[in-house]
């Protein structure tokens, strides 16, 4: 098996900018792609305080579990450091504030508490220390998260590719590439993977509306890859299927119950639904971080609700009459009955239990 120095060295830039990066030392900057300005615009964003990292976060300038887990733990920083000279105790009632501040900027993605759950865990590891030496481990524990996540990234990609025979029409929802992550990207991973093996892919990208991350930002990523992809409306996945140009469908995740229930983007369930009807193989790619092994299945997940105006001023513009009631849960739960498999950086989860996520990752949770 290959160790993680291994892993590291065979790490490549896939995109021309990061998603996200640190710059500096403790006093330093998080700068993120802006993703709310693609596809028109690449733009690169530098957040020097918690409050506009939590911004950030809620208005999905920085977005996609992963991603939204690494900036938190930089956010950390961000909020804590301005107590980097007084004592350990004020510095310790900081950082319970700032972790519980930025829990609060969306539920959904267990990737944000996890990572919040690590800094706390890693400055109680560092109590005693003079507090401006507990803020520099905090930094290098953000640090840490973000490398594990890259060599995490390319793992799934390099399990996910064997799933994928050449000639494939793979479907897409959402957006799970290098924008969601530090580095390759979870679902795309797989993509990205396979096509560097040499297999022919074809990717059917839905819109997934209301917000569009299929249509800005997948297909944002598979033009700049090069990669063969076509943009569809999400009504017409159930046609395409029927048409025989998909042979499998591939999405990532927000959060996964212990059971394989899984959370991804609003729209995620029904194109579950219809791949079990056409018998197309449905996966699901995430790294552990994304497992919340303390909920036992998908009913205990808890769904973001987002502004009515995204549905009816989509991008600015009126759509809908004034005052007509709106529903928008950011995101939908997928049974793992209709989930053929699930691709993490430790293997391809087969079949989806409670037993066998436990085997695969049960043991995994705590760095």
């Amino acid at each position: 098996m290959a160790t993680y120095a291994d892993q590291q060295a065979e790490i490549t830039e896939h995109q021309s900018l990061p998603t996200l990066h640190w710059i500096g030392d403790v006093d330093g900057s998080l700068a993120i792609i802006d993703q709310t300005r693609l596809p028109l615009e690449l733009v690169e964003i530098e957040l020097t305080d918690v409050d506009a990292l939590w911004e950030a976060i809620s208005t999905l300038r920085v977005r996609g579990a992963p991603a939204i887990g690494l900036a938190a733990g930089y956010g950390v920083v961000l909020g804590v450091r301005g107590a980097a000279e007084g004592d350990e105790a004020d510095l310790m009632a900081r950082l319970r504030k700032v972790v519980e501040y930025l829990a609060a900027s969306r539920p959904t993605a267990v990737n944000l508490s996890w990572a919040l759950a690590r800094q706390v865990r890693a400055a109680k590891k560092l109590a005693g220390r003079p507090p401006r030496e507990i803020v520099a481990g905090l930094l290098a524990e953000a640090h840490a998260m973000y490398e594990e996540d890259r060599v995490m990234c390319r793992a799934i990609g390099r399990h996910g590719a064997e799933l994928l025979a050449d000639g494939t029409g793979v479907l897409t929802h959402c957006n799970a590439g290098a924008l969601v992550t530090a580095d390759y990207g979870t679902a795309l991973g797989v993509i990205f993977a396979a096509r560097a093996a040499g297999k022919r892919l074809h990717v059917y990208v839905d819109e997934t509306r209301p917000l569009l991350q299929g249509a800005r930002l997948t297909a944002w990523e598979l033009v700049q890859a090069g990669i063969p992809a076509t943009l569809i409306c999400d009504s017409m996945a159930a046609s395409v299927m029927r048409e025989g140009r998909i042979q499998a469908v591939i999405v990532g995740a927000d959060r996964i119950a212990a059971n394989g229930d899984t959370a991804n983007k609003i729209g995620t369930y029904q194109v579950a639904l219809c791949a079990a009807a056409h018998d197309i193989p449905f996966y699901v790619a995430a790294p552990s971080s994304t497992f919340d092994l303390s909920i036992a299945s998908g009913a205990e997940i808890p769904i973001e609700q987002r502004q009515a105006r995204e549905i009816t001023h989509g991008f600015g513009r009126q759509t809908a009459p004034t005052g007509i009631d709106v529903y928008n849960p950011a995101f939908d739960v997928t049974p793992a009955r209709v989930i053929r498999a699930i691709i993490c950086e430790h293997g391809v989860i087969d079949p989806v239990n409670a037993e066998q996520i436990a085997k695969v990752v049960g043991t995994l949770r705590v760095p």
